[in-house]
């Protein structure tokens, strides 16, 4: 085991690992609505175990999302167990990952994301129908050399760029050798064609230094070095730290490299954008739920689940996949599932269900529609809800889908569910089905609001803009 990391139950424990480090500062982090880790530091002299008894106060009204600046008063209470050496400060900083309080009702705070997710937890075994849900997201990213963009008035651009990409074979490089990949080719080549075999190892073995697990690493399919690192699957809560920590190393060592790296989920037009396909499973008293002798040894409740997952994917969309720039990504002839049926190997189907084994601790449900722009929180915690009323209510899925959905005749595909085109329509399929999410006060109705909120805001930035395609098309008219 590494020792930048412990996964402590005391406070007393993290004091003492910070002292075996020398550490002078601690870091306080925090996952805002969208998904970006908002933090403070004091001095390690201004910790002691009260800190995670009491929490610390801080000013909750600039967080996007959060508090009016009249009622702004919140507690960060950090989890001893999320303790780590932060690599990337240059004195000995101790960081840790809290959950947000509610300093008048000491509650978790409703809109706090990693609050949802111990929400969510604790909702599932107050069913009765597991006691542990595991997840196990796959999230693919970009690795560019430069990144440039610019909204005014006026103008309306962006320009991404690598050294690997099909638009560079002409760039003068001194010299330019020429192995640089083709769209939608860039699946597993070696190099010199994989140009980020070292960043990707990089981040790998970082990770696993800071307690994540890591299963392989790879590059993926678009040009322009997208890449994918899966994590080892955990418990929602562990998920959600883990993938937090995820984006802060992948976009902390692409910064060493002289690079940058993106979760958008679809930066280039005509190639493959990044997912986060998402593995999930239900287990009790140490044994798996989804293993049975049905479909692809599915067990009933495993169906029923996949059938929960199914009703509600496209109100899961204003969550999982809540930019308008995922919609870019959801369009049929580009690997991304669109069409919300399941099935035993076919990555045309939003459900996947994977065949690598049959071994019963290995069955799990696979959905593939979410992306890396998620807050893994909400992303995860949202999942579990829709699958869970689909146990309670024991909705089936119907037949399994073992064909190529992207060439479905018309009359058949009209006959299943697909994504929404665009956040307009995820943010009117929430409205319209969110009732699931509001069980034992996982989400809330406030919050709720607030995310279909930002949405149409964001919706509503972009429509209102001027696209620079359009005067491609349109100037002349």
């Amino acid at each position: 085991m590494s020792d930048k990391y412990i996964k402590a139950k005391s406070g007393k424990e993290v004091l003492d690992f910070a002292k075996k480090h020398g550490v002078k500062l601690v870091d306080y982090k925090f996952l805002d609505i969208p998904g970006t880790w908002q933090h403070f530091t004091t001095t390690i002299g201004d910790t002691d175990e009260k800190v995670f008894e009491d929490g610390l106060g801080f000013d909750g009204s600039s967080i996007r999302g959060w508090k009016a600046i009249d009622n702004s008063d919140m507690l960060v209470l950090p989890d001893p167990a999320t303790a780590f050496i932060d690599p990337f400060n240059t004195e000995p900083t101790l960081s840790l990952i809290g959950t947000i309080i509610d300093p008048v009702t000491k509650e978790t705070y409703e809109r706090d994301p990693r609050s949802i997710g111990i929400r969510a937890e604790n909702y599932l075994q107050s069913t009765g129908i597991a006691d542990t849900a595991y997840f196990g997201p796959e999230a693919e990213f970009f690795i560019f050399d430069d990144v440039r963009y610019r909204s005014a008035s006026n103008t309306q651009s962006y320009t991404v760029d690598s050294e690997e990409a099909i638009w560079n074979t002409d760039r003068d490089e001194a010299p330019n050798l020429g192995y640089k990949i083709r769209h939608k080719e860039g699946y597993l080549p070696v190099s010199p064609a994989d140009t980020q075999q070292d960043i990707r190892n990089d981040i790998t073995l970082v990770l696993e230094s800071l307690g994540v697990t890591i299963e392989r690493q790879h590059h993926e399919v678009a040009t322009a070095g997208q890449a994918e690192i899966d994590i080892r699957f955990d418990t929602l809560l562990n998920t959600g730290d883990k993938m937090a920590i995820y984006k802060y190393v992948v976009k902390n060592i692409a910064k060493k490299y002289g690079k940058t790296a993106t979760f958008m989920p679809k930066p280039l037009f005509g190639d493959n954008g990044s997912g986060m396909h998402t593995h999930q499973s239900l287990w009790k008293d140490g044994k798996p739920l989804f293993a049975g002798n049905g479909y692809a040894h599915l067990s009933e409740m495993a169906l029923f689940y996949i059938g929960g997952i199914i009703k509600h994917a496209r109100a899961l969309t204003a969550i999982c996949n809540p930019t308008t720039n995922s919609f870019k990504r959801l369009v049929p002839g580009f690997e991304a599932p669109v069409t919300f049926a399941y099935s035993a190997r076919n990555r045309s189907a939003a459900i996947r269900i994977p065949a690598y084994s049959s071994n019963p601790k290995a069955i799990r449900v696979e959905f593939r529609t979410p992306d890396p722009a998620a807050n893994p929180y909400l992303c995860c915690a949202a999942q579990l809800m829709a699958g869970l009323d689909g146990i309670q209510n024991r909705i089936h899925p119907g037949d399994p889908m073992d064909k190529n959905l992207y060439e479905l005749p018309a009359e058949e595909l009209a006959k299943v569910p697909t994504a929404p085109d665009s956040l307009q329509g995820a943010i009117k399929a929430l409205e319209e089905d969110h009732a699931f999410l509001l069980k034992g006060d996982v989400f809330t109705k406030d919050f709720i609001d607030t995310l279909l909120a930002s949405h149409k805001r964001d919706y509503d930035n972009l429509r209102l803009r001027p696209h620079p395609y359009e005067f491609f098309m349109y100037y002349d008219v």
